[in-house]
């Protein structure tokens, strides 16, 4: 028994559950819009488009955490902006707007020297979160979190027909950016906990998962919560063991969840047809 609770005595251990806890719910009631509305590859570009802003306010002396705000607002703004006023499809833009300001970041960053670890910004470092990380993903949590809860009938009105949010005098604009801005404060909140690329697993994968188990969105916000605050929990515990990075082995678990939930849906909608 003292062995199954020794990953709770270490103090970098127990950050790292923390900040899993805390990220969990504002990633896990963020899917759910995002798979809503299709935005996958969204939140996907905003991940990747934040690292030349990290690595601007590295140069500025300015927060990272600013700088990754900063880029992934622009990101956002300009993919709208591009879609809007073009021909081309808004899955394209994304593509090359979050593929350009990735590259861009990467040219900055082997262009200057820092002591930041690339691998840290990429892939989080889960393990070795500061007492000032956890406030501020904590902050940025809380204010998420009651945002999403507070408007979660405006913005699923808003994901499903945003002519009809309209017609009702919902403040269309204010919803879609709104949530945008919640997208890249999220973002941002994670970045020393799973890091860009991961980013994009806890943004899509609970929500993906609650939205085979359950018909209500109300439901599925609620599954959405419990499936992401378990399989981070988990996997943090499991790497202890396993001596593998936090990040990766609770996407992997995400991914395990995900494939069963889809299996289920497939086992009862074959024995819906045959009965």
């Amino acid at each position: 028994m003292s062995e199954l609770l020794l990953p709770f005595q270490f103090p970098f251990m127990q950050n790292a559950f923390l900040i899993a806890a805390l990220i969990s719910v504002p990633t896990a009631l963020l899917s759910c819009f995002l798979v809503l509305k299709g935005w996958a590859l969204m939140g996907d570009a905003v991940s990747h488009a934040v690292l030349p802003g990290i690595v601007l306010a590295y140069v500025l002396g300015a927060p990272l955490l600013i700088g990754a705000f900063a880029a992934g607002m622009v990101c956002a703004l300009a993919t709208g902006y591009l879609s809007e006023h073009s021909r081309v499809k808004e899955d394209t833009v994304m593509g090359v707007v979050f593929s350009g300001m990735f590259g861009l970041g990467i040219v900055l960053y082997v262009s200057i020297e820092t002591s930041a670890h690339l691998d840290h910004i990429l892939f989080g470092n889960m393990l070795g979160v500061s007492s000032g990380e956890l406030w501020t993903s904590g902050s940025i949590a809380l204010a998420v979190s009651a945002l999403l809860l507070i408007k979660w009938k405006d913005l699923l009105l808003h994901a499903f027909d945003p002519a009809q949010a309209q017609a009702l005098g919902l403040p269309v604009f204010w919803l879609h950016y709104g949530l945008l801005t919640a997208l890249s404060a999220t973002i941002v909140a994670t970045l020393s906990a799973v890091g860009l690329i991961l980013a994009i697993g806890l943004l899509i994968a609970p929500g993906a998962i609650a939205f085979l188990l359950v018909r209500e969105f109300r439901a599925m916000l609620w599954v959405s919560v419990l499936v992401c605050l378990g399989s981070s929990l988990a996997g943090v515990y499991a790497s202890f063991f396993l001596d593998s990075a936090p990040a990766p082995t609770i996407i992997l678990i995400q991914t395990a969840l995900f494939i069963a939930a889809f299996l289920r849906k497939l086992s009862r909608t074959r024995a819906a047809s045959r009965g």
